[in-house]
């Protein structure tokens, strides 16, 4: 009796630790199942910068296009600035600071000068954002992380062939219009299109030249002052297509015809293509801008799921589309152009 009665008054000492311990277990799993319930906790989405010269260039516009396309597909976030005019350095610094301060995993930038942008571009880096130069390369272009572009000195060589193939080797009036000082995508294609040409700068065929921003109306002016200067103007190099349509605006009401002038471009735009159809731009140099922002930003979004880095050149390639084919310089046709442009 002693004995149970020991036993009895034990196992009732007991049994208040016994439910605490049961309840605690039970408390436990409830909160595991709930845990388990609650959905993954949500990753950022990962945003890409993208920074052009301007925004009404057709090129920069097809630019942001690609972008946007392939950053939904990939589903990311494009975040877009651009400079107020193709030599906006100022404009194109911030932005870079903003899309930093924003939080994006990289950059994608047509610079506008082939230094000015670096000092920020260096800091931007050493915050942990990669950035890639598209079409425009940095001087030097270590100065990014990669680079994606047609080799554009390729392109002006292109044309200057072209231009001197379809003048039939005679001496003739060189008018160049450039971009902007400092533009590291103009002196590529204007030292291709002497190289090309098969003269220096210095040659004296090379009669006027003149900075029209890339852009129609500035052209324009450059051109008529250059045939205030040489009347005799035959041959025209320009730094895009829309510089070209504004050349041609001059020379039209100059009273020159198509057949005075030879004049040759590098884009590949839609207008620019229907352009050489129509015998206004003789040739012009095609690139392609959405493989060039696809790329940019399939590699933002390889780099902040993998943390691999992009580096080196990419070549994204350049068609001469002329309007008439000429001997020793390979071309492809209107219809090719046509197929194969954009904007």
């Amino acid at each position: 009796m002693g004995y149970r009665s020991a036993r009895g008054a034990g196992g009732a000492a007991l049994r208040p630790l016994l439910v605490a311990f049961v309840l605690a277990l039970a408390g436990a799993a409830i909160l595991a199942t709930v845990a388990a319930a609650r959905p993954a906790k949500h990753q950022a989405t990962i945003q890409v910068g993208l920074i052009t010269k301007d925004v009404t260039n057709p090129f920069f516009v097809k630019m942001k296009q690609g972008a946007t396309q392939q950053a939904g597909k990939l589903g990311a976030k494009l975040l877009y600035a651009a400079g107020k005019s193709s030599s906006d350095n100022a404009g194109q610094i911030a932005a870079i600071e903003n899309q930093v301060t924003a939080g994006v995993k990289g950059i994608l930038i047509t610079v506008a000068d082939g230094k000015a942008e670096n000092a920020a571009i260096a800091k931007a880096r050493k915050a942990g954002v990669i950035v890639i130069a598209l079409d425009s390369p940095t001087t030097p272009t270590s100065a990014t992380n990669a680079l994606f572009a047609t080799n554009n000195m390729n392109a002006g060589i292109l044309i200057g062939r072209y231009a001197r193939a379809a003048t039939k080797g005679k001496s003739v009036h060189i008018a160049m219009i450039d971009e902007h000082p400092g533009s590291s995508v103009g002196a590529l294609r204007h030292n291709g299109f002497l190289k090309g040409f098969g003269i220096k700068n210095s040659d004296k065929q090379v009669v006027c030249q003149g900075n029209g921003e890339g852009q129609t109306a500035p052209s324009q002016t450059v051109m008529e002052n250059c045939l205030q200067k040489d009347p005799d103007i035959d041959t025209v190099y320009t730094i895009n297509e829309p510089s070209a349509a504004g050349a041609w605006n001059a020379l039209n009401k100059a009273g020159k015809s198509k057949s005075d002038v030879t004049i040759v471009s590098v884009d590949g735009g839609c207008q620019g293509v229907r352009n050489v159809k129509a015998g206004i731009i003789d040739a012009t140099s095609q690139q392609y801008p959405l493989k060039m922002a696809a790329l940019g930003v399939a590699s933002v979004v390889n780099y902040a799921k993998t943390g691999k880095k992009p580096s080196g050149y990419t070549d994204t390639g350049v068609n001469l589309i002329a309007g008439k084919a000429v001997a020793g310089v390979p071309s492809k046709n209107v219809a090719y152009g046509l197929a194969n442009c954009w904007g």
